[in-house]
């Protein structure tokens, strides 16, 4: 993302985010919109057929919320060229897409919950009604800028779960061959989350190769299957939305709520234990 994000208000709150006006949204969370093709080279998003997602998408009343991180700081991130590309996908699937961007977020620990970066994320994931989650393979695992994003967003608020009930998307982009160690990786940080992660999933092999020097995706079957990807996010997202109380309905929770009157923070859990 640019400098002209400096003259765009930064929501910390879940309200705030709501309050933004298309254009703060535009300028801010959608940097995919900016990208400019080469002369004669269409945008493939556009001619994609999604007839059955988009008719699901246009029979709700308000579009599917999706947060989408990637995980690189480098000038051309292939992540982040992937995450934009999703983001087009999405979009076309009828989705309220916003990307958030890691530069400047704080290592985990090395500031306080209330530092704009780190509040603005929480609030983004706290909107949201899905993620997205796009990391390069380093060293055979995700990067640190991607865990670093993930360990911001708390497992518990008080004695709220943010991300329970919540749709995941995993991918990953490799800069050799094919590697399935980093989704592998999400999909574990996602159930530890106790967000519902799709079985589908996109790697991307020797991912310099598949992209054109105006940083769109070449036809392939990987190509192929990020668009799969996204079209069951969206579909399990609306399919499961109506039940997501249901689902999150645990029976240690119901236990917990009947003996204490509410669900104690892990604080007050670990002080009990403590005192037994």
């Amino acid at each position: 993302m640019n400098g002209s994000l400096s003259a765009v208000r930064v929501p910390t709150t879940t309200e705030a985010v709501h309050r933004l006006t298309s254009d703060e949204v535009e300028a801010r969370y959608r940097p995919f919109r900016t990208t400019k093709n080469n002369e004669g080279e269409p945008d493939w998003t556009e001619s994609l057929e999604l007839d059955t997602v988009q008719k699901l998408a246009q029979a709700r009343s308000e579009p599917v919320k999706v947060l989408v991180l990637y995980g690189s700081l480098r000038e051309r991130s292939f992540s982040r060229l992937t995450a934009y590309e999703a983001s087009r996908i999405l979009s076309r699937l009828g989705a309220d897409v916003r990307v958030y961007d890691p530069l400047e977020l704080p290592i985990k620990g090395a500031c306080p919950e209330t530092h704009e970066k780190v509040a603005e994320l929480r609030s983004l994931s706290d909107w949201s009604d899905a993620h997205l989650w796009v990391s390069p393979e380093q060293h055979g695992t995700i990067t640190a800028v991607m865990k670093n994003q993930i360990d911001w967003i708390p497992l518990s608020t008080g004695s709220v779960r943010p991300t329970q009930g919540r749709t995941l998307a995993i991918c990953q982009v490799n800069g050799g061959s094919q590697s399935f160690n980093t989704v592998n990786v999400l999909r574990q940080l996602g159930r530890w989350m106790r967000m519902f992660t799709i079985p589908n999933q996109s790697s991307i092999p020797k991912a310099w190769t598949q992209y054109t020097d105006s940083d769109r995706l070449l036809p392939s079957s990987n190509r192929d299957r990020l668009v799969d990807v996204c079209e069951e996010l969206v579909k399990t997202t609306i399919l499961l939305q109506p039940h997501f109380d249901l689902l999150g309905d645990r029976y240690s929770e119901r236990e917990e709520k009947r003996a204490h009157g509410r669900l104690r923070t892990q604080a007050e859990v670990e002080k009990t234990l403590k005192n037994m």
